[in-house]
């Protein structure tokens, strides 16, 4: 077992990996993108799955004839500039020495099973998270997905058929949908919370609701050197400051905001900026809390615009809400996975996740494995080579567990028909 993920791991490990930082660059669409989706299609042949691509670019690799009652796992193999090696691919890889692990173990699975790769699960490049299981479940419309441009101005419509895709296909698949019977998310812990345990796999108890938020303030371009402050409609000034206020609010809400990316325009050292654009990105336990801190912050930019003589705009990109994981399905695999009776850890997460998504559309449960780095989102993210390794016999366990409980329910079935055709022919017997 630990052989199949190690050289599943040593064969996707240097695709689109930026030597200069030692991050990654997995962008939807883009070259590094199409290296690991030939690297997934070509592991999953290699295993005798059945790859399709669905409408909206989404990896399905069948063990099986697709069907309906799937069992579903997989995550998703894009990154955030400069990511690290771990977040997505790690549930990738391990799904797919899972399917080795059960046909070790000699498992035929008597309902379908499949593996996923979900298209632009960060938005790193065109700015909506998990997109994929968006258009998917249509939790967002095909209109707005195909308008959505990345830095170069270039649509997710054009892109996706650069790469071979037809974008006019895109939205809902209720069909496919349908076929989902549960569906297991396996990441990295994007915390530190295992790191306190003994326990090298975890399980989602919840996703914290969350969403990004687009601001613009738009000033007046001029020169640094000549024109006098009183004078300056200057956009970086409430920029500034709204900074300083998302920071301020999380801490007095017990939640999170960032603020980490920012355009600015025209971005010229010695020039008055004209415009800057830049996005928020707040997390919070509840949806009541997560409100008041984009408010305050929201509050706090207007003000600090019309103080400055700026145009101000919030515009909102994305929005999940809480998601409460399946309390049945959670707290049983706890128990399938928990060593000697134990049942593995439950802990909530800030991050967001495709499993987060396709929970308000079918049963759904994650396993979260051991950072002891406790960084996600950066090169230093990691998982030590043992933790991985269990974390592929938690999942096949699962798996394995899941597909077990179809037999079981249907052998019952049958026995249930059997005794009732025997009672009505003893009935019928004179």
């Amino acid at each position: 077992m630990s052989d199949g993920f190690d050289q599943l791991w040593a064969d996707l490990e240097p695709l689109g990996r930026n030597r200069t930082t030692g991050g990654y660059r997995r962008f939807s669409w883009g070259e590094a993108d199409a290296d690991v989706r030939a690297w997934f299609v070509a592991a999953a042949t290699a295993r005798g799955l059945t790859v399709e691509t669905d409408r909206n670019g989404n990896l399905w690799a069948w063990w099986g004839e697709p069907g309906p009652d799937a069992v579903v796992t997989g995550s998703h193999l894009d990154s955030v500039p400069d990511g690290g090696a771990f977040d997505g691919p790690l549930g990738v890889v391990s799904a797919l020495a899972a399917v080795d692990e059960l046909k070790r173990r000699g498992v035929r699975p008597s309902r379908p099973l499949a593996v996923t790769v979900f298209v632009e699960e960060e938005g790193a490049r065109f700015g909506v998270p998990c997109l994929g299981t968006r258009l998917l479940t249509g939790a967002i419309t095909p209109e707005r997905a195909l308008g959505l441009t990345d830095a170069d101005g270039v649509t997710w419509e054009r892109a996706m058929e650069r790469a071979g895709h037809d974008p006019g296909r895109i939205g809902a698949d209720p069909d496919l949908l349908g076929r989902v019977g549960v569906f297991i998310e396996l990441h990295v812990e994007q915390g530190t919370a295992l790191i306190h345990t003994d326990s090298a796999v975890g399980v989602a108890s919840s996703v914290w609701p969350h969403g990004r938020w687009r601001m613009d303030f738009s000033g007046q371009g001029d020169h640094a050197g000549s024109t006098r402050l009183a004078d300056r409609k200057d956009p970086m000034l409430p920029f500034a400051e709204t900074v300083l206020a998302a920071r301020a609010a999380a801490e007095a809400h017990d939640a999170v905001a960032t603020i980490g990316k920012v355009h600015v325009a025209p971005n010229g050292t010695n020039a008055i900026p004209s415009r800057v654009r830049t996005w928020l990105d707040a997390r919070a336990p509840d949806e009541a809390t997560l409100h008041a801190v984009v408010d305050h912050v929201d509050a706090v930019a207007k003000r600090a615009a019309s103080e400055h003589s700026v145009f101000h705009a919030r515009y909102e990109e994305s929005y999940t809400p809480v998601v409460d994981f399946d309390t049945a399905l959670r707290d049983h695999i706890a128990a399938v996975i928990g060593a000697d009776g134990t049942p593995a850890p439950v802990l909530p997460t800030g991050a967001g996740h495709d499993a987060g998504v396709l929970a308000a559309s079918v049963p759904t449960a994650m396993l979260f494995v051991r950072n002891p780095s406790g960084i996600s989102h950066a090169p230093q993210e990691f998982a030590r080579p043992d933790d991985c390794h269990q974390g592929v016999t938690a999942l096949a366990d699962v798996l394995a567990d899941l597909l077990h409980e179809k037999e079981e329910h249907e052998e019952h079935q049958e026995q249930k028909g059997q005794k009732r055709q025997k009672g009505q022919g003893e009935k019928g017997s004179p």
